[in-house]
Parts: C-alpha cells; sequence; structure tokens
C-alpha cells in the first residue's frame, strides 16, 4: 500500500529514535547477572544480585528490526529525492540579475 511521503519521513523519525533508543540499551555489560555477598554476622550474609530482565538476543534481534526498517524506509526516501520532480520549480534556480535602469 502506498503512503505519502510525509508519513514516510515521520516514521523515518520514529525508526530512528527506536534505534538510537536499543543502542544504548544493547551494551554487554546490561545483560549479565552480578552478585554481590557480604558477610553480616558469622551466621548471616547479605546477597544483593542485579539480574537482567532481558536477554541480549530479545534486544539485539528488536534492535536489528528498526535498524532494516530504518534503513529500507531511507532507501525509499532517497530514491524518491532522486527522481521525484517538482513542478515550477525551474524559477527559483535561476540567477540574480540586477534591473534594467530606468530612463
Amino acid at each position: 500500500m502506498a503512503k505519502k511521503l510525509a508519513e514516510c519521513l515521520l516514521r523515518r523519525k520514529e525508526l530512528q529514535d527506536k534505534v538510537d533508543q536499543l543502542h544504548k540499551i544493547n551494551i554487554k555489560d546490561v545483560f549479565e547477572m552480578k552478585v554481590k555477598r557480604v558477610n553480616v554476622t558469622d551466621n548471616v550474609d547479605e546477597v544483593i544480585a542485579n539480574v537482567p530482565k532481558l536477554t541480549a538476543s530479545q534486544v539485539t534481534a528488536e534492535y536489528n528490526f528498526y535498524a532494516k526498517a530504518l534503513r529500507n524506509i531511507d532507501a525509499l526516501i532517497q530514491q524518491y529525492n532522486w527522481t521525484t520532480e517538482i513542478p515550477k520549480a525551474e524559477e527559483w534556480f535561476n540567477d540574480y540579475t540586477e534591473p534594467a535602469a530606468k530612463k
């Protein structure tokens, strides 16, 4: 189904924002389980664990999906940038010329 160029440009912006957002999350350290154990007394230990709620593959798959969509819509927009002709634009490509002197 065809879309208006304005819709494609908006979608491109949305995709870029999503790719940027996922890029910040797609860091190896985010997905590692980190456990810290501290002796409180001789018989009691305090355990602090940071457990990732997502897997690296989940974020990578979503990142790849949106990055591919961004590349494809960007390619379509660029194609139309180079092939679409704008009617009545010719007059705006003329250089300035001084008006003829009045007699």
